[in-house]
């Protein structure tokens, strides 16, 4: 009798600890640095995750390219190689040019332009996601793009040669058509492309070229608010098919909460970088008059280009914006 009260307490025992063997580690790769406002981002995420389901699910983030370059991490997630993650798809413009609706220049250069833009966009970028066996959990944009150089550029003219580093189709296409040399480089490579001469030029945020100290190689920073880019946080869909109800509802509450809270970070960044940009020796203004022309004719072309490629679904959206 001692025997089979012992043997049962053993069963007992090894059932209460099975949800901690079933626990399930969720590795989350994110392209940007761990002092990014959308890694921290990330990570606060995660541990709303890990905290909210107990432990059942732990979330852990990968930062600043350590475990796939940003290139990759899209496809790590799609193939299973890992669970989450977090990619800038419009550097998939490639597969599909829906990706590239939040780099058409000047279309949404502001927060509240851009909002409106992503509420006619989203239902269509989560239904393509669907279809790459991917599942959309929640997305924050980048503060306004604007062009650094390491000299004064006061018209196209100006931007004739000079290396300049692409991360997108629309990045590449404005080199193109501005006479610059696209070259194509990761975030966490930024620094030594500039220090070494790869790239001379860019269109990114303030948050980029503050959190790389491109004061160190470049020196000028002009305003232009072509476009607000988008990271944006998936999970495998057949992982996420695998996730008990109670728990997806902590995860999806996790995510509103990080979209949130980011949104509000990338406002609250834009000045912040911005002016330590200018404390570290930068020049940071607004572009002249003659150059914005100059650049608006080109996003003119761009904007036709891509609704060419998105076709239907593309006017879609764009009309879906301009009607808000």
């Amino acid at each position: 009798m001692k025997t089979m009260q012992t043997l049962m307490a053993g069963v007992a025992t090894a059932a209460i600890a099975l949800p901690a063997v079933a626990a399930e580690k969720w590795d989350m790769p994110m392209a940007y640095a761990a002092t990014n406002f959308h890694s921290e981002n990330g990570a606060e995420f995660a541990q709303c995750v890990t905290d909210g389901t107990g432990g059942e699910i732990e979330i852990t983030t990968h930062p600043g390219g350590a475990l796939f370059a940003g290139a990759d991490i899209k496809r790590a997630i799609q193939t299973g190689q890992v669970q989450i993650g977090e990619r800038l798809l419009s550097g998939h413009q490639n597969e599909n040019a829906i990706f590239g609706f939040d780099s058409i220049p000047f279309l949404s250069p502001s927060f509240d332009d851009h909002a409106k833009l992503w509420d006619a966009a989203k239902p269509k970028i989560e239904e393509v996601l669907d279809e790459q066996n991917l599942v959309y959990l929640y997305s924050v944009p980048w503060p306004p793009q604007g062009f650094y150089f390491k000299k004064e550029v006061n018209a196209t003219a100006d931007m004739e040669g000079v290396k300049f580093r692409s991360y997108n189709n629309a990045t590449s296409r404005l080199a193109e058509l501005t006479g610059m040399l696209p070259v194509t480089i990761e975030a966490a490579e930024l620094s030594q492309a500039f220090a070494t001469g790869v790239a001379e030029a860019m269109i990114s945020s303030g948050a980029t070229g503050y959190d790389q100290k491109v004061w160190e190689s470049l020196t000028h920073f002009y305003t232009v608010d072509a476009w607000l880019p988008r990271n944006y946080v998936m999970v495998n869909k057949e992982v996420w098919d695998g996730v008990p109800d109670d728990m997806k509802a902590v995860i999806i509450g996790c995510a509103e909460e990080a979209e949130s809270r980011g949104l509000q970070a990338s406002k609250d960044y834009t000045q912040t970088t911005l002016d330590g940009l200018t404390e570290n020796g930068m020049t940071v203004g607004p572009a002249s008059d003659a150059l914005m022309e100059e650049l608006r004719a080109v996003g003119e072309t761009m904007t036709a280009e891509w609704l060419e490629a998105a076709g239907d679904d593309g006017k879609a959206i764009v009309d879906a914006y301009k009607g808000n």
